[in-house]
């Protein structure tokens, strides 16, 4: 047998109580030329192993001569079926040397702890052992299960693939539609990544630009028939395109409900990268350079760079990406240079800033560049003291608002959802979140030169107000954090 596991310059082990778990891990380690002692008490069957060549010996276990037998060997693995023997065997090991390296054999959790108590460094459970193999194997037939029937469904595709990013697509969102793009054209099909809004965030327009991504807008495609399967990554909607949706890859359940072919959402992943990537793997495909860096970068956006809800799946993604991708690119994307309505933006952020406790919110003013405030909340977080932002700022008679936060109690998300749901849209989650709200439900002004700083007078105190009390910061007078 071969598990693919490669053990360390550790040479000496020791195996005592040689069943079937006992047998598998010693003909794995002789495999991998380690030197091995079986120590059983059923004569017969250490005249079985001695038959293939393995140094087996007969002795009990439980008696504490065995712990000599073994004090010259590195690691002891003690994997008899019986526990009591285990813990007797523990016992006697540890009382001969408490430096070797032991791992013991449980049956339930309860046994486990005991073991541990007695001095074992690794405590197994079969069954659950198994139990993990089961779900890996699984979840692996269920991957194989889903790329088939992706891939039926690609090639039924007469005409042309939409694959749809969500509405100002960020880079878990560009990335997984690049990817499905490059497995579509796997299977011979031609295809187009929209979307709706903009590129405005000047990392992602260097991420699309510095990468070679096409996207296509919306509004720009002459005949939107020539898309005869549709396919939602990320999040996306499609209610403005009035589409019908035949695939939805994601890792967040859809706001609205379809009736696709295909779906494959899932919530234990941090990004929808994380999911393209191991279809890549299973449609066993030449990841290009290009891909790779995109799908590294969204599941380390995603994740800020694996500092907030990483699973292993998002890690063992982003090793497998990591040799393919373009790490100097990758740099250019995450180090762009501020555009001077993004400084502009942020000066007037740090101007009227007000802090309360470690709570910061501040109004930019009038802005032409939203995503120039989700900067700006981003470089305010790093203010000493700081661990939650909100800057907004009006745009086209709405008030646009970014909120940052890296205080394990807050969820921006929720706390946008609490001040603005009823009256405006927000999105987000635990640490970063937008709200739009409709300038006329605070002051009812038209805009004009003659009322500029009237409304944003009015608007500053009204959004501010309504956010603080959402966060359940007392109405004590702020500060601008010196």
């Amino acid at each position: 047998m071969s598990t693919g596991v490669t053990i360390s310059s550790i040479s000496d082990y020791a195996i005592l109580g040689c069943g079937s778990v006992g047998y598998a891990v010693a003909e794995e380690l002789v495999e991998q030329g380690k030197d091995v002692l079986i120590i059983d008490r059923d004569e017969s069957r250490v005249e079985s192993l001695r038959d293939q060549d393995l140094d087996a010996r007969t002795a009990d276990i439980r008696e504490p001569e065995t712990a000599d037998l073994v004090a010259d060997r590195d690691v002891v693995l003690i994997l008899a079926s019986d526990v009591e023997s285990n813990k007797q065997a523990v016992e006697h090991v540890r009382a001969v040397d408490d430096t070797q390296f032991l791992v013991a054999r449980a049956s339930d959790p309860v046994s486990g702890d005991e073991l541990e108590e007695l001095g074992a460094d690794i405590v197994i459970n079969p069954s659950s052992v198994i139990a993990e193999s089961a779900l890996r194997a699984l979840e692996s037939g269920e991957l194989e299960y889903n790329a088939g029937k992706l891939a039926q469904l690609l090639e039924e595709t007469s005409e042309r693939l939409a694959i749809v990013t969500q509405d100002s697509p960020d880079p878990d969102s560009i990335a997984s539609a690049a990817a499905l793009q490059a497995i579509a054209s796997h299977l011979g099909l031609e295809s187009d990544i929209i979307y709706l809004g903009d590129v405005g965030h000047q990392e992602n327009r260097a991420f699309v630009n510095l990468l070679g991504i096409d996207l296509v807008q919306w509004d720009e495609i002459e005949d939107h028939t020539v898309y005869d399967t549709v396919a939602l990554v990320d999040h996306a909607t499609s209610s403005e395109m009035d589409l019908s949706v035949d695939i939805i890859v994601d890792h967040h359940e859809p706001e609205e409900e379809y009736e696709p072919e295909f779906v494959d959402i899932r919530p234990n992943m941090s990004s929808t990268s994380t999911i393209m990537t191991k279809y890549i793997q299973e449609f066993d495909m030449n990841v290009s350079e290009e891909v790779a860096t995109a799908l590294l970068y969204g599941i380390r956006a995603e994740t800020l760079d694996f500092k907030r809800d990483t699973t292993p799946a998002d890690l063992t993604a982003a090793a497998y990406l990591y040799p393919f991708a373009n790490h100097d690119t990758l740099e250019q994307v995450e180090s762009p240079s501020m555009s001077p309505e993004t400084l502009d933006v942020l000066a007037e952020a740090i101007t009227n800033r007000d802090v309360q406790g470690s709570h910061l919110v501040s109004n930019a003013g009038l802005v032409r560049d939203r995503e120039a405030l989700t900067q700006a909340a981003s470089h305010l977080l790093d203010l000493e003291g700081v661990t939650t932002t909100a800057v907004f700022g009006i745009a086209d008679e709405t008030i646009f608002l970014a909120g940052r936060s890296k205080d394990i109690r807050i969820n921006i998300g929720k706390v946008l959802e609490d001040a603005y749901g009823e009256m405006g849209e927000t999105a987000g989650h635990s640490t970063q979140a937008s709200a739009e709200i409709p300038l006329g439900i605070f002051t009812g002004i038209e805009i004009s030169e003659d009322t500029r700083d009237t409304l944003l007078e009015l608007t500053e105190e009204a959004v501010k107000r309504t956010l603080f009390d959402a966060m359940g910061v007392e109405g004590s007078e702020g500060s601008n954090g010196n």
